[in-house]
């Protein structure tokens, strides 16, 4: 289970109700917050997510060479403290005034960034605990790229993924 709390992302093994394992959590600044911050740098409305997704509809993901937090860690512990600091940083060497190409770009590689990271975290905790379903809960699992890559990566594994309704 990937679950969006208000203070963070937390990686749970669930084996029944009652029994659970925490595996991973946010130990700073959790995605939905990096999605926000984002957004906002980019001169978008509250919440940010939603916004900044449909305008990486229209950009290039590789534009902007962005970190992956913890990508190669180990362990499965999210952080996105260094990359709401690395969108900053860009969005500044873009000046006061931001083309609409370079923001959609930038809000491409933003997200692009944040959903690797969520992706390969989910599957290395799949394999760690050998488990074939995955359930994914909170606002972040309504972006459609982080939904359409853990589904092509977990069709592949033969695991089952689950969602909240978009709504």
């Amino acid at each position: 289970v990937i679950r969006h709390y208000q203070k963070g992302e937390y990686v749970v093994r669930v084996d029944r109700v009652g029994s659970y394992e925490l595996l991973g959590e946010t130990i700073d600044d959790a995605a939905g917050e990096a999605f926000d911050k984002s957004a906002k740098l980019l001169g978008l409305p509250y919440p940010g997510g939603p916004h900044l997704a449909r305008l990486a509809q229209g950009g290039d993901a590789q534009a902007f060479k962005l970190p992956r937090p913890l990508l190669h860690s180990g362990d499965l512990d999210f952080s996105f403290s260094g990359l709401k600091t690395a969108v900053l940083t860009q969005a500044k060497k873009l000046g006061a005034v931001i083309s609409e190409k370079d923001k959609a770009d930038l809000a491409a590689s933003t997200q692009a960034a944040i959903v690797e990271v969520l992706v390969k975290k989910s599957l290395k905790a799949l394999e760690q605990t050998g488990l074939k379903r995955l359930v994914v809960a909170g606002g972040v699992g309504a972006n459609t790229l982080l939904r359409e890559q853990l589904n092509a990566a977990c069709s592949q594994r033969g695991i089952r993924v689950h969602y909240p309704e978009l709504h």
